[in-house]
């Protein structure tokens, strides 16, 4: 084992991100207050969003957008197969159906083709995610499913963009994710963007318990005796004050942080494009990619040895590697709920199989990268 281990991901924070809680600590405000509407203000500015709504995590970002479009029971929402678990729960919260649609070997991000014959009459929506931070292809899934709307699992998509239009903006809404593993954090926590003024009246409420007035209203008025009114069935999915602070620190270095990790996946690309059986994520042409893990593909057929042992290896030198992540109809609950196989979705069962990402954060010094291109070269 190596003395240093190479983290997969390692979130960078410092003085900053500990001097901007002490805000909150100090006023006594911890739940959602100011600085969360700060961080929401400088977040919709950031992506040009018309609306940023801050939640406790991107799962619960996304259930808001399903809940508040009054998705349930008997509707059905097209999700990618090859996916974080989250994608598919979030319907299935909602009592509705999930319908996987298989993805591409080449991108990770659903395909399009096929999609049009998933649509029913009971298809409420489609999520389309940016997996690892490489934007779907949406004029090609809106083209695919006319009338319905698309909405954006950006959860790894901060700071992406596609065709001159940034990530969150592409669809009906979009779900951020702010989890460590992510290219800005604040520990958990999530944001939803939309530019439909009703759809986010709805969800700023349902966040809240349902709440008719936000916390802030209530006790910074002039009627201390005001409780609010609750005519709809809500949710507690707030984000605390404290996350809002780290949050806003955070994004002012997203521009740079995601630079840096262009100039090392560029790195990558260079020294390993000669790795024949290393299939290396595609840099875009078409926008902007955010790089939020560097995930390759092991061609079986050529690789020197299985990819779960070649997992193991790189560990024992000091180097931590991950699936990209999971194909959902694997999946114990998914696969025995309805019935799925892993030949349905071949694409999404090869990618959970031979899908591989490598370190790739703002934590790794240059001998990092060359020590994990040499560890991968001498397989």
């Amino acid at each position: 084992m190596a003395d240093r281990v190479i983290q997969i991901s390692q979130p960078d924070t410092g003085l900053e991100e500990w001097n901007a809680v002490r805000g909150p600590i100090e006023r006594g405000w911890l739940t959602q207050g100011p600085c969360v509407a700060e961080f929401e203000r400088a977040f919709a500015a950031r992506i040009g969003a018309r609306h940023a709504i801050a939640t406790s995590n991107c799962t619960t970002a996304l259930h808001l957008i399903l809940a508040a479009m009054g998705v349930g029971p008997g509707d059905e929402v097209i999700v990618p197969a090859f996916t974080w678990v989250a994608t598919a729960n979030v319907v299935v919260y909602c009592g509705a159906t999930p319908v996987f649609a298989d993805v591409s070997r080449r991108n990770f991000n659903v395909d399009p083709n096929g999609l049009a014959a998933l649509v029913t009459p009971r298809t409420r929506a489609i999520i389309a995610v940016h997996l690892f931070g490489r934007c779907a292809e949406i004029d090609a899934i809106a083209a695919a499913v006319p009338g319905i709307p698309v909405i954006e699992d950006a959860a790894c998509a901060a700071g992406s963009s596609y065709r001159g239009r940034e990530a969150g903006c592409l669809g009906v809404a979009g779900a951020f994710s702010f989890h460590p593993r992510k290219s800005i954090t604040t520990g958990e926590g999530g944001m939803v963007t939309t530019a439909d003024d009703g759809l986010a009246e709805r969800i700023n409420m349902l966040r809240n318990h349902g709440a008719s007035i936000s916390e802030e209203q209530r006790h910074n008025g002039p009627q201390p005796y005001l409780l609010p009114d609750f005519n709809l069935l809500g949710f507690n999915y707030r984000m605390t004050d404290l996350q809002g602070a780290v949050g806003a620190v955070q994004l002012r270095k997203l521009d740079q942080y995601i630079a840096e990790r262009d100039k090392w996946a560029r790195f990558y690309h260079d020294q390993l494009s000669a790795v024949a059986w290393l299939r290396l994520p595609e840099i875009p042409s078409d926008g902007v990619h955010g790089w939020q893990s560097f995930v390759c593909y092991v061609d079986p057929a050529e690789a020197p040895l299985p990819r779960n042992e070649m997992m193991s290896r790189l560990l024992a030198a000091g180097i931590n590697t991950r699936p990209g992540t999971h194909a959902v109809h694997l999946l114990g609950y998914y696969r025995d709920r309805f019935g799925l196989r892993p030949d349905d979705f071949p694409a999404a069962r090869d990618c959970d199989r031979q899908s591989m990402a490598i370190p790739l954060h703002n934590r790794m010094s240059p001998d990092d990268f060359s020590r994990i291109v040499d560890a991968l070269r001498q397989m």
